[in-house]
């Protein structure tokens, strides 16, 4: 049976910086209004089915969400389907805060920079 698995905040941006990936926001329009973690592609949890075949071929998949319910049925989901690669961000959007890690919103401006304008 094919599986995902959980990373963390820490383990997801080691990532980012060592290997291809293809990083999705599966959360609503009004939440990905407020940032995207850079490099991210928003695919809503609702549009995942149909939108699929665009992430078969990634390698590497890591979902996203608001606290981590969300991209773990992403995940699981891309995991059924067949994808070998695929990984859940644990404590979603609120463990990459924690953690001190930075958004963007989705033109790339980074949250910290646009409110310095």
């Amino acid at each position: 049976m094919s599986s995902y698995s959980e990373i963390s905040a820490h383990d997801l941006s080691v990532m980012l910086t060592a290997q291809p990936l293809l990083l999705v926001d599966v959360r609503n329009d009004d939440e990905v209004a407020r940032g995207i973690i850079q490099g991210a592609v928003h695919i809503p949890l609702a549009m995942l089915p149909v939108q699929y075949e665009s992430l078969a071929k990634a390698e590497n998949i890591v979902f996203y969400c608001h606290s981590g319910v969300r991209s773990a049925h992403a995940a699981a989901f891309a995991a059924s389907k067949g994808s070998k690669h695929v990984f859940n961000l644990a404590g979603g959007v609120l463990a990459w805060n924690k953690a001190g890690y930075s958004f963007v919103h989705q033109n790339n401006t980074p949250k910290n920079e646009e409110k310095k304008k």
